[in-house]
């Protein structure tokens, strides 16, 4: 990722629908929401919705499938890979170690729905 599309990124996620609206998305990954789930969630209008997520796409951050009638909407797992690793790029100066507290942190992110699941 180059840095102009990192402040993309950003930008779309520096506004509290989009970033809401990403969250939720992530948190419903891999199936993802209808727009209009979303909408009505955020208590947005469905006009809005569609143009806070077309941002989010463009950005890289959401994707989208035709599903009958229905836009299904994605969180894009690796557009926000590429977004952390973009950050984290020569974070420590080779030293590991001041990395591993943020490694730990982000593994109960998915170890925590394993658990809730068993």
């Amino acid at each position: 990722m180059d840095t102009n599309t990192a402040i993309d990124a950003f930008s779309a996620l520096a506004q509290p629908t989009r970033l809401e609206a990403f969250r939720m998305l992530a948190a419903n990954e891999p199936k993802g929401l209808p727009a209009g789930e979303v909408a009505r969630a955020l208590k947005v209008p469905h006009n809005t919705m569609s143009t806070h997520l077309a941002l989010l796409m463009r950005a890289g951050l959401v994707t989208s499938k035709r599903q009958g009638r229905s836009v299904i909407y994605c969180a894009s797992i690796d557009g926000l890979r590429s977004l952390i690793l973009f950050l984290l790029q020569d974070c420590c100066g080779g030293r590991s170690e001041l990395c591993a507290p943020l490694i730990a942190d982000l593994q109960p992110c998915c170890s925590s729905k394993e658990k809730k699941r068993a």
